[in-house]
C-alpha cells in the first residue's frame, strides 16, 4: 500500500488513448491541426491549495470549490496561438476537479451569446402585465440579468472582438423583416441605413403592443380525492402562454439586448434556422473553437440551436461559467443555480472564466 505522503506526490494515470490510423502517417508536430492523429498522456499532477473557481462575480455565481484538484496536459495547442484559454472539467473517475490548458488560435474561434433576449431593457419588448413570464419570469430578475451583461459578458465581447473570428448572438422568434435589417445575419449584411430605419420600425412595433394579460385565477375547481395534482394542473409554476402573456407576445421581434455592444460584423442567429445551417455556416469561416457565453444555463445554453449539446458534437467548445446565468426560481440570486449547472454540466464539457481567457503574451 503506498503511503499518504504518496497521495500529495504527482501521479500518472494512464489510460489507453484511441489512436487513430491515418491513410498517411506522418509525424505529429506541435499545434497541428486535429486531423492529424495523436495520443494523448492523461498525466494527472495533484494542485496544491489552488483557489476557488468561478470567483470573480460572486454575486452572479456561487465559486466552485473541490477536494481534488488536478492539472492535465494542454490539450489544443494551435499554430499561431494567441489565445491562452484554460479550462477545467469533473471526473467523478479522477475524484476532483480536472484543470486544462489550451492556446487557440482566435481567427478560428468564435464566441456565442446564447438568447440575450432584450426584454424590460428600455427597447420596447416588456414583461406583460399582472401576471405575464419572459426570460428570467420576473422584471426584478430580467434587470439582474440585465445587470450581469452588462458587467460580465459585454465587457467580455469588447475585449476579444478585436482577436477572435466571429461574435455571434442566438435568438428566438421567426425571420422577420425587421432584424434582418437590424442585424447581420448569416445571409445577409444591412446597410447603415437599413439599420437605422429597422430600429426605428423595432420601437414602434414594440410599444404598439398590448402587454397585458390575464390575471391569476381567483377561484377554481378541484377534486376531494387529488387536491394537490388538481390545483398544480389549474395553476402550475410557469405558464408563459397566451393566457398571461397575451396573444401575439412572443410573435413579436425580440431584439438582443441593450447592455450589448453589437457592432456591425456582429452576426445574429435565428434559432428557428437550426444547428445544421449554424455549423455549416461557422465551418465556412473556418471556427473551430467557441467560447459559449449567456442565458439560460440550464435550459437555453445547453440546448437550443446554438446550445452547448449541439456545438459540442463538431467544434472545440468552452462554457464560459461566469458569463452564463442559470433560472433560480423561489430565490433572490442565481448564484446556487448557476454553480449547480454549470458543475454538472462540467460532467462532458470543459469549463473556463472571464478571468481565464487572455491574450498571450499578457498576465
Amino acid at each position: 500500500m503506498p503511503s499518504p505522503k504518496r497521495r500529495h506526490l504527482t501521479f500518472s494515470l494512464t489510460i489507453a488513448a484511441i489512436t487513430w490510423i491515418a491513410a498517411t502517417s506522418a509525424p505529429v508536430s506541435r499545434g497541428q491541426e486535429p486531423s492529424a492523429p495523436r495520443v494523448y498522456h492523461n498525466t494527472l499532477t495533484p494542485l496544491q491549495n489552488p483557489q476557488p473557481l468561478l470567483a470573480e462575480y460572486p454575486e452572479f455565481v456561487q465559486p466552485i470549490s473541490e477536494m481534488r484538484r488536478f492539472e492535465a496536459p494542454i490539450l489544443i495547442d494551435d499554430n499561431d496561438a494567441n489565445l491562452s484559454v484554460r479550462a477545467w472539467r469533473f471526473s467523478y473517475n479522477a475524484r476532483g476537479i480536472i484543470e486544462i490548458p489550451n492556446r487557440l488560435n482566435a481567427s478560428k474561434t468564435a464566441v456565442i451569446m446564447v438568447h440575450p433576449w432584450g426584454v424590460d431593457d428600455g427597447q420596447g419588448w416588456r414583461t406583460p402585465q399582472p401576471a405575464g413570464a419572459a426570460d428570467f419570469c420576473t422584471e426584478e430578475k430580467n434587470h439582474l440579468a440585465g445587470k450581469h451583461t452588462r458587467e460580465v459578458i459585454d465587457p467580455l465581447l469588447k475585449r476579444l472582438r478585436p482577436q477572435v473570428g466571429l461574435v455571434m448572438y442566438s435568438l428566438i422568434g421567426s425571420v422577420d423583416p425587421i432584424r434582418k435589417r437590424l442585424y447581420r445575419t448569416i445571409d445577409y449584411r444591412p446597410t447603415a441605413q437599413e439599420r437605422a430605419d429597422a430600429a426605428k420600425e423595432l420601437k414602434a412595433k414594440l410599444n404598439d403592443f398590448d402587454y397585458r394579460g390575464k390575471p391569476l385565477p381567483k377561484q377554481f375547481p378541484i377534486s376531494s380525492d387529488h387536491p394537490v395534482g388538481d390545483y398544480f394542473k389549474q395553476f402550475p409554476g410557469l405558464t408563459a402562454g397566451d393566457e398571461f402573456n397575451g396573444k401575439g407576445f412572443w410573435s413579436q421581434p425580440v431584439p438582443i439586448h441593450s447592455s450589448v455592444t453589437v457592432e456591425p460584423e456582429d452576426v445574429l442567429i435565428f434559432d428557428v434556422e437550426g444547428y445544421e445551417k449554424l455549423k455549416k455556416f461557422l465551418q465556412q469561416q473556418g471556427i473551430r473553437h467557441v467560447l459559449l457565453t449567456g442565458y439560460a444555463t440550464d435550459m437555453c445554453f445547453c440546448r437550443t440551436t446554438a446550445g452547448y449539446e449541439n456545438l459540442s458534437r463538431d467544434f472545440n467548445v468552452f462554457l464560459v461559467g461566469d458569463a452564463t446565468l442559470a433560472t433560480f426560481p423561489a430565490n433572490a440570486t442565481p448564484r446556487y443555480a448557476t454553480n449547480a449547472h454549470i458543475s454538472f454540466a462540467s460532467l462532458n464539457q470543459l469549463v473556463t472564466q472571464v478571468s481565464w481567457i487572455k491574450e498571450i503574451g499578457n498576465k
